[in-house]
């Protein structure tokens, strides 16, 4: 893990943050947490769709980011990016879910 820090709120483009995010996700076990996490958040978001249920959407937050956060402050050691970019770091774990999909990134 490195610990450099990095002032998250200087940078200014998604390409430039998605390195610095990759870095943050170095072990494994946070990584598979936020598979799983993710993977349950759409399965969620599905049955939302399917049932017109409100509590499947609070249910898909609370997949995402709990089962993200824990492999961040129990694992990883780290503060998840979410505090200080949210948006960036919410596209980057569904370009990250994407890469282990795809073999870019082992998990």
């Amino acid at each position: 893990m490195n610990t450099t820090p990095v002032d998250l709120k200087a940078i200014k483009t998604f390409a430039e943050f998605y390195p610095l995010y990759l870095r943050e996700h170095g072990d494994r076990t946070c990584r598979r947490l936020h598979f799983v996490g993710s993977t349950l958040a759409l399965s969620c978001l599905a049955l939302l769709l399917v049932t017109g249920q409100a509590a499947f959407g609070l249910a898909a937050l609370l997949c995402g980011y709990g089962f993200a956060w824990v492999g961040h402050f129990v694992f990883e050691k780290n503060k998840p990016a979410s505090f200080k970019r949210p948006l960036y770091s919410f596209m980057g774990d569904w370009v990250m879910y994407k890469d282990f999909l795809t073999g870019r990134i082992r998990f």
